[in-house]
Parts: structure tokens; sequence; C-alpha cells
């Protein structure tokens, strides 16, 4: 098929896209190491262009974000044919790649934005002007104006520490891994079809400001997935279990660390064990929440929460808002002693972790639970005054170079218990219980207080040991409640960082990634429901 001249002169530039980000942003500075340098200085010239011409027209603020963003999906479905049996493996490639710039401006106290893919210096310069524009439109609506607070000037060069491009490694070598995976889960008994997949998510980063910002990123996002399906077709049910590492910012090594092929067979024996478990008898029962469970639970009920915009009732239209208040600082009760969260940008491996926040904040790290209490709420720079803090906690993000930053959550991470103890020791504190691990099925309500969740695979605890597979539970809580029971956490040797890598916000809908790490951790007398 000969293509089109409109389809070839799309490719043609596209192509010539991709070449001028390669020469931009050029390879990545570090591999091994979150070491500084100094950014591209041909960003710079660039972003000057912005940054003059918003001062010309009467801006008292400006930045520019230039931005590239690659990702790749290799996946593999494995499953027998309808009239042979044979096993085959269907193969799936999708890439995409996204390159462009954003002006924000600061006009009279009010908010301007506006984009383009197309970088270069007369394009720059007229979406700068669109943006002071709009600025002034939106000055008719202004109910009070924006404060920023004050943030010091980095020239600074960040590189998600990582020793193996993902993008270095052929779809050939990729998908083998999933063939050897898919394989050994597919060899147990009773499983149907295996599906496996390997996601690489990048993203080159430029942003500068008027108040003397230039600061060049490239953050590395990985992740592999296993899941293996069983059928019993007489009794007309089937199961799923997931083998879900957590998402990282790393190189290739996390998916080789992972071990997707190692992990196989048990995944096929544990979903086999599934779908013959009898259901969980519903009530009031102890729970024991492993990390890779949890970590959503930590997302839903408190990350969320805690979110300032989400406080202040600024989502309320998509989402919902929080059943926190601003005077709640330091005086609300969130959970037992056992509950300390931090919120962190800095967290290894985390999947918010970066330099810089897309307000040219150093990232950092902060507590928002302190031994129950809630001290301290994610902000922006445009947020920090309105709950009488002097600087931003770093927690701007923006998807694309086409959406306008606004604040997502970073990692928020539960503290390790502060004395040994094991994930059998919390066991052994159960007459009646449940083990969960995984994610599945959940609900909460929009202001993050009324909630349930279900899991991927469950244990029954009977009189301090660890029984039988069992299924169709989920358990139900409203977040105050749910926290306060919370009696115990094992120690920082079983801390797993998890990460989530599709949390949605915003109108138009913007997507963030990030971690929850948390060690597996006990509570007390959670209504235990059974499902459909």
């Amino acid at each position: 098929m000969t293509p089109t001249r409109r389809a070839f002169l799309g490719i043609s530039a596209a192509a010539a896209a991709a070449a001028l980000a390669d020469d931009l942003f050029g390879l990545p500075q570090t591999q091994g190491a979150a070491a500084g340098g100094a950014p591209s200085p041909e960003l710079g010239k660039l972003a000057a262009v912005a940054l003059s011409r918003a001062r010309a027209l009467g801006a008292s603020y400006a930045d520019i974000r230039i931005n590239r963003y690659r990702d790749q999906v290799v996946s593999l479905r494995s499953s027998p044919d309808r009239d042979s049996g044979t096993l085959n493996h269907v193969p799936g490639l999708n890439e995409s790649q996204s390159f462009g710039f954003g002006v924000r401006v600061l006009v009279d106290g009010t908010w301007g934005f506006a984009a383009s893919n197309l970088v270069a210096t007369a394009e720059i310069d007229r979406v700068t002007k669109v943006a002071v524009e709009t600025a002034r439109a939106n000055a008719a609506l202004r109910k009070r104006p924006v404060a920023l607070a004050p943030v010091k000037a980095y020239v600074d060069r960040y590189t998600t520490p990582f020793r193996k491009n993902p993008f270095d490694v052929s779809i050939a070598d990729k998908l083998a891994v999933l063939q050897d995976a898919n394989t050994r889960a597919k060899a147990v008994p009773k499983v149907f079809s295996a599906t496996s997949s390997v996601v690489t998510h990048t993203e080159d980063r430029f942003f500068a400001s008027t108040e003397g910002s230039r600061i060049q990123q490239y953050v590395v996002q990985n992740y592999g997935q296993l899941s293996a399906q069983a059928v019993d077709r007489e009794a007309g049910i089937s199961r799923t279990r997931n083998y879900s590492p957590s998402p990282v910012t790393a190189g290739f090594e996390a998916i080789e660390e992972a071990d997707l092929p190692g992990n196989a067979r048990r995944v096929g024996e544990e979903v086999v064990e599934h779908l013959s478990a009898p259901p969980v008898t519903p009530g009031r029962k102890d729970v024991v929440l492993m990390p890779n469970h949890l970590a959503l639970t930590i997302h839903e009920s408190v990350g969320h929460a805690t979110e300032l915009d989400r406080v202040l009732g600024y989502e309320a239209n998509y989402a919902g808002t929080s059943f926190l208040k601003p005077g709640d600082l330091g005086t609300l009760k969130y959970g037992s002693e056992w509950m300390n969260v931090v919120g962190d940008r800095t967290l290894e491996r985390g999947m918010s972790t970066c330099g810089y926040d897309d307000d040219g904040v150093k990232t950092t790290a902060f507590d928002i639970v302190r031994g129950g209490i809630l001290v301290g709420f994610q902000t922006t720079r445009d947020q920090a005054h309105l709950i009488g803090e002097k600087e931003s906690r770093g927690c701007s993000y923006a998807d694309s170079f086409d959406s306008v930053p606004f604040q997502r959550i970073p990692n928020v991470w539960l503290k390790p218990g502060p004395r040994e103890m094991t994930v059998e020791d919390l066991v052994a504190g159960v007459d009646d219980g449940v083990l969960i691990d995984g994610r599945g099925s959940w609900s909460i309500d929009h202001q993050r207080y009324n909630f349930q969740f279900g899991g991927d695979a469950f244990w029954e605890i009977k009189g301090g040991k660890r029984g039988r597979m069992i299924s169709r539970v989920a358990y139900q809580s409203r977040t105050p409640d749910f926290w306060a029971s919370l009696d115990g956490v094992a120690d920082k040797r079983f801390w797993v960082n998890h990460g989530l890598t599709s949390d949605g916000k915003g109108q138009p809908g913007q997507i963030n990634a990030m971690s929850h790490g948390c060690s597996p951790s006990r509570f007390r007398q959670v209504n235990v429901l059974l499902t459909d």
C-alpha cells in the first residue's frame, strides 16, 4: 500500500520532531546515579524566548516546560486453540511518543496557559502571547490574586538511577521473557491461559522560569505483570491470580529482578487453588494486609484525602473532595499510634520520585500523619499560603506538555513498625481473620470516608495460623475507624515499595504515577464481606 501525501508528510513531521527531541535532550547523562549537571544550553535558548516575551507583555511570572514522552507496552497472551488445543502465543506491541512545550504565565494575579507540539522559536513566541491573552481574559473571573510561595532558583540536571536502558532491550528479548513466564504458568494443570506484559514510560523534562531556574530531568518508569486464569467449566466459574511486582523508577534491571518466569508456577498453582477455595464466612474479623494490597487502600483513604485542593473543594466536580478540613492539622486523630505516613518525592525507586516538581520546587519528604495525628497536606506553590505555610511541598505535576500543572499525589508511604515484627508475628496474634494479598475491586465515596476493598488472593487465619485459601472476600470500613484499628506493622525488613501507575484527576483528566510503600499490617475487627 502506497501512503498518501498527507500521511507521508505526517510521518516525516513526526520523524523530524523525534530527531529534534533527540538533539535537544541528548542521551541520559547518568546511568546509575542521579547526579547533577548542566542542562542543555539549546533548551535554555528556546526557553529564553518565552520568558523574555512574557516579561515584555506584562507577566509578573512565567515558566516554560519543554517535554518529550515515550511509552512502550510489550504483551503476550498464551491460550489454547479452541479446536486443536495447541498453545498459541499472541504478542502485542504499542509504542507512542509525544514532544512539545507549554507556557504558563501570571498576569494581574491570574494564570494563563498555552501549548504547542511545534518546538520552534517563532511558535514559542506566538504561544507565549496566547498564554498572556488567556490570563487577561481569565482575570474577569478572578476572586483573589494568585500568590506563589518563594522558591530558590536552580540550574541542575536530574536522571533516574538506572543500569539498563529499557529501550536498548529488543522487543524479541522482552517477548522471550514473557513467553517463558506464560509457558511455566500454563504448564500447571487446569490453568487455561496466561497473560504478561512489560511496560516502559520515560519523560524528558525541561523547566525554566523567570525566577532563574533551568532544570533538565530524565525519568524512567518500568514494570512487568503476569496473570493466570483457571476455569472450572462444570461449576461455571473462573479465577485469576496476578503477579504484579511494583512499578518503579529504574531501568530494565527492575524487570529482571522481578523474575516473572521464576514466579510463574507459583501464580499458576495459586490460581488453581483459588478456583476451588471455599467462600469466606462474613463478619467482624482481623485482617492482615500485604503491601501489594494495602498500597491501594493507602492511596484512596490517605493519598487522595490529604490533597489540599480536594480539602478546599477544588475537585468537587470530579472524583470528590475530602472528609478533612484545613483546621484539622495538628488535631485530627486519623488513626492509631502505629500510623506514621510520609509524603515523599525523593523515595528510592518511587514512581513519583524526581529531582524537581513542575513548579521548579526541589523535591522533599514531609510528614502527613505522625503517631496517628494529621500533621500535613500535599501542596504546590500557589496553595501553601492558603494554610499559612511559607513553602510548597513540591507536589506539582502535569502529565503532558499541553497539560496544566496542578497538585498531584507524591509517594505516600506508611513507615514500618519500630520494633522487630514479622508477618508470622502478625498472624500469630489473630484468632479469626483473613490475610489478603494483591489488588482487587474497590470503591470509596467522594469524601474518601466510606470504602470497600477486595483483593487478589485470600487465606484464612485460625488460632494464630495461616490456613487454607478462601475466596469472595472484601472488607468495608470508614477511613478513621479503619486506621484506628491498626495495631501492628511489620518491621523494615518487610517494607515494600509498591507503585501505582494510572491515578486519574482533573478536568480535562490527567494521569499520575506514585508509590505507596508499606510493611504487612494488621487491623482489628474489620467488617469482612462475602462478595458475589
